[in-house]
């Protein structure tokens, strides 16, 4: 098969139209199904629900006493107390029971006085329909319940069962058939090889269509195969409604998607302005759509946003979820390309009375940003990037109360931050810590611009030999204060066994090295131990190739991608790597004075000094917790 060179660059918004104008053009309309009022939860009404009996349906008792006709209460008082004889003044009744002419008011228990004859007195009148329900209170028979288009709520059936309604015709949900493809696929229950990548991405469109109001179907993974492909897609467009196809939607030479749905109908996108996610194929066969998302997460979770939800929405007579949008001053500069909408993941926190977001990795097949991420910022077609500091609009997944008490950290990398992370919550529902691995430096300059409540930093001062303490006297005016968090060991990673017998810094001139960013508290220590040493950084193969974090570093030494990296002991363990120890450092907190009052800035503090922090950092291995959670006010000398 040729390689597809017809990826167009349809503009997000305009491929959207024209799509959904096809498929109204196709017919393509939704349909209505009945079903039983207690199963009706979220369902969305077809028209309008009316009710047929009213409640209650008679006149009721609103409470436990005795049913009266007003009249001939009157006169009753506390000089002159009424006597009622049973059976001719009154009739016993309990909350709900029917209240009969003559009767036509209810006198509370409590205000009734036992006479030792049998007999009860009052001290007050009833009024005509006190303590009743008269018929229709509630519900008349004929009023409409719930009008068309309605999300059913749990309330919502009560009220249907009370008002006779039984069934209801609702939208019928679209069936929707799910086909990942690939030769290099597997199903997650095997165990994976090289070139073997685990299949997840139909599993998220299952609940995506779930979450749309859709019914999903997944189908076994396909290999790259043409014709088993077109079988298959034709078979699902006679049953399903929707059919989407992930992978293969590209321009390589096994890409086959595009080429079948070609053969089968017609293809009305294919290339959007979209970054991660520009080879989406929007396609109609047989006047039902079918969709082609790309096979990496990022791009096929946004792919699904913009292109299945909405065409989903035809079918279930409710719109795509809108999610809020909050405007946030950018953390870090994001360059984009003109050629495309760019859907950026972020972390998002307050910080004084802004919200900041963070940016997080930009790859297409960076799933872990789309679970760290509270929103997207989304930079516009045609605009070459966002700079630092400015302002930009985020369509956040989280609730904003929840970010209002999230610990915004941004700065150097370590395993404790997800300990902390998963602490936090438990202890403290509802609060969180966002982390931001930028590099030490990096992350004191974020809390200069007031992006961050925190910055992890390890750095070391060369002349003095002590840990972060002078770089805030030297960078900040402001009061500050430094949150002690934990003792570790820093040193080499090499692979298990460490088959190059690399014993010290000056054995990394024979071997591949990963390097951290500049900033990096463990590239400061690097460069210092390099210069103990008398070794240039050129020596070095490898010292320009950067990661960003401890386990990033781990996992380059782990897949023989290079021999040796500097990093922590945990991380080590967590790779199953070897580890030759270089010494101990200080990794530590930095905070404005002001923010160490904040409520949520207390509760991280004391999980820093909680047994249960203490004992997850000894399973990890390689940290001391001495002074853990210990405030240190920093003075300007």
């Amino acid at each position: 098969m040729e390689r597809n060179l017809y990826l167009k660059n349809t503009p997000v918004d305009e491929a959207r139209e024209m799509y959904l104008a096809a498929l109204q053009r196709s017919g393509v309309a939704p349909t209505s199904e009945c079903v039983a009022a207690e199963q009706s939860l979220h369902r969305i009404t077809w028209q309008a629900v009316y009710a047929k009996y009213s409640s209650p349906l008679f006149n009721a008792a609103a409470m436990d006493g005795i049913a009266v006709r007003a009249a001939m209460t009157k006169g009753a008082s506390e000089t002159q107390p009424l006597i009622l004889r049973p059976g001719q003044d009154y009739c016993v009744v309990d909350t709900g029971d029917p209240v009969r002419p003559p009767f036509d008011a209810v006198i509370m228990a409590e205000d009734l006085i036992q006479q030792d004859d049998g007999t009860l007195a009052i001290t007050a009148a009833a009024a005509p329909w006190q303590h009743m329900r008269p018929i229709g209170e509630d519900i008349v028979a004929g009023e409409m319940l719930l009008p068309s288009c309605h999300a059913i709520r749990p309330i919502d059936i009560g009220v249907l069962l009370s008002g006779g309604i039984l069934q209801l015709e609702v939208y019928r949900r679209p069936r929707v058939a799910i086909f990942p493809t690939g030769s290099e696929i597997i199903e997650p229950t095997e165990t994976p090889h090289e070139g073997d990548i685990i299949e997840s991405n139909s599993r998220m469109f299952e609940a995506m269509v779930c979450e749309c109001g859709g019914e999903p179907t997944r189908f076994a993974p396909l290999p790259d195969d043409f014709q088993l492909l077109k079988q298959k897609v034709s078979e699902a467009v006679a049953q399903f409604d929707c059919v989407i196809v992930n992978a293969g939607s590209s321009a390589g030479t096994e890409d086959y998607t595009v080429h079948v749905l070609r053969e089968l109908g017609e293809v009305v996108v294919h290339g959007v302005a979209i970054k991660p996610g520009k080879p989406v194929i929007l396609a109609v066969v047989q006047g039902k759509p079918v969709i082609g998302l790309p096979g990496y997460p990022v791009s096929a979770y946004i792919g699904f946003e913009n292109f299945v939800a909405p065409v989903l929405s035809l079918f279930t007579g409710e719109p795509p979820r809108q999610n809020r949008m909050v405007e946030a001053v950018l953390s870090k500069r994001l360059v984009s390309s003109l050629k495309h909408r760019e859907y950026v993941r972020v972390k998002v926190g307050r910080v004084n009375d802004r919200i900041v977001a963070a940016p997080l990795a930009r790859g297409a097949g960076a799933a872990m940003s789309l679970v760290r991420a509270d929103g997207f910022c989304v930079i516009p077609q045609h605009s070459e990037g966002i700079e630092a500091g400015e302002t930009v609009d985020v369509e956040l997944y989280r609730n904003l109360d929840e970010i209002d008490r999230t610990v915004v950290a941004i700065g150097s990398h370590d395993l404790i931050l997800d300990l902390i992370a998963d602490l936090m919550p438990n202890r403290y529902p509802g609060e969180h810590l966002s982390s931001t691995h930028v590099g030490s430096m990096a992350g004191l300059m974020a809390l200069q611009r007031g992006e961050a409540h925190i910055a992890p930093t390890h750095l070391l001062d060369e002349e003095t030999g002590e840990y972060n303490l002078s770089y805030l006297r030297r960078l900040f005016q402001e009061p500050m204060a430094l949150i002690k968090g934990v003792g570790r060991i820093q040193g080499l990673m090499v692979k298990k066994g460490n088959p190059l017998q690399i014993c010290g810094i000056e054995d990394l001139v024979r071997c591949r090295y990963v390097n951290r960013q500049r900033g990096a508290g463990t590239r400061v220590l690097f460069d210092h131990l390099l210069k103990q040493k008398g070794i240039a950084p050129e020596q070095i193969d490898g010292y320009e190739r950067e990661a960003t974090t401890h386990m990033a570093v781990a996992a380059a030494v782990q897949s023989d991608s290079a021999d040796a990296g500097m990093g922590v002991l945990s991380a080590a363990r967590a790779m199953g790597l070897d580890f030759i120890a270089i010494g101990p450092e200080e990794y530590d907190f930095a905070i404005p004075g002001a923010f160490l009052d904040l409520p949520h800035i207390q509760h991280f503090i004391a999980v820093l000094r909680s047994e249960e922090f203490h004992r997850r950092l000894d399973e990890l291995g390689g940290y001391s917790y001495t002074r853990s959670g210990e405030v240190i006010p920093i003075s300007r000398e």
